[in-house]
């Protein structure tokens, strides 16, 4: 049997689009360790909401650092627009499935998402690619 030498590899186009799949993957690793604290920790359940601030805050950087790399211009645009959708699909996501409202925390949150996606956009633009 004769070895493949150039097998094609699996590139996404949009940085949008790549930045939204990073950052749910940080999401789901975030959420996963955070349940754990929940149940073997001393974690209350009443410091949740502050710990997942956290968790969207790092998912959006992660986010925005893969979009900003992948546009190779326009970092701080390509993160915050990551930042933007990002929040709107985590506010959906919470909508649908417990009825949750508009509020000063979503409000928060939705800065919060902006901001640190921009931040990793503005990081992830100036990286040097190999």
């Amino acid at each position: 049997m004769n070895a493949m030498k150039n097998v094609p590899k699996a590139h996404m186009a949009s940085p949008l689009l790549s930045g939204i799949l990073y950052a749910s993957i940080w999401l789901a690793l975030g959420a996963l360790v955070l349940s754990m604290l929940l149940r073997w920790g001393s974690m209350q359940e009443s410091a949740l909401p502050t710990y997942s601030l956290a968790v969207h805050g790092c998912s959006a950087l992660a986010g925005g650092f893969v979009s900003g790399r992948r546009s190779r211009q326009r970092g701080w645009y390509y993160g915050g627009m990551l930042g933007i959708v990002y929040g709107i699909l985590i506010l959906l996501v919470s909508f649908l499935a417990s009825n949750a409202g508009f509020s000063g925390k979503t409000m928060t949150m939705l800065v919060e998402t902006l901001l640190c996606g921009s931040l990793g956009g503005m990081i992830g633009v100036n990286t040097k690619r190999s």
